[in-house]
């Protein structure tokens, strides 16, 4: 068990420092892009740098989070392990609505922020644990999606009937 932990632990971590050698390599061929034709290139990758430096923040602080001694306890230890992943795509989520221009994403992300939250809180509440606050609050939300009316059917619950 433990030579699968040790191998779980070195493939994330091959995926982060992947995703990080591409960041770079991003970057070194931004340098390289010719003034003219490229300059739309290059201004866009300026413009994207403070999206990308939240996300590999967020990656950075999720593996820094997850890297627990085990304690012997699979149902604490999972929970320990989820609530820094589910905690990073919250963050990530948060860039997307800080920098993101897609407003189908934007709202796609206010949901990924409240599902995140609602899961961290119940793994917490399952092994007796008070549910952590809410730190991230996300910046300029977008518009909801417009719902539909709710008919008197769909308003009842099965348990209480409408009298």
């Amino acid at each position: 068990m433990r030579d699968a932990t040790g191998l779980g632990t070195l493939l994330v971590l091959s995926v982060v420092i992947g995703c990080a050698r591409d960041d770079r390599e991003t970057s070194a061929h931004a340098a390289d892009v010719p003034a003219g034709s490229g300059d739309s290139l290059r201004s866009d990758l300026d413009r994207e740098r403070p999206f990308l430096d939240e996300n590999a923040k967020a990656m950075a602080k999720m593996m820094a989070d997850m890297d627990l001694k085990p304690t012997g306890d699979v149902d604490r230890d999972f929970v320990a392990m989820m609530a820094p992943h589910h905690q990073a795509a919250i963050d990530m989520a948060t860039a997307e609505l800080r920098y993101g221009r897609n407003e189908q994403l934007k709202r796609l992300a206010q949901e990924i922020i409240v599902k995140q939250h609602d899961e961290i809180a119940a793994m917490h509440r399952a092994i007796g644990e008070p549910a952590p606050p809410t730190t991230t609050a996300p910046p300029n939300p977008a518009p909801a999606l417009p719902r539909p009316p709710m008919s008197r059917e769909s308003t009842t619950m099965p348990d209480h009937p409408t009298r």
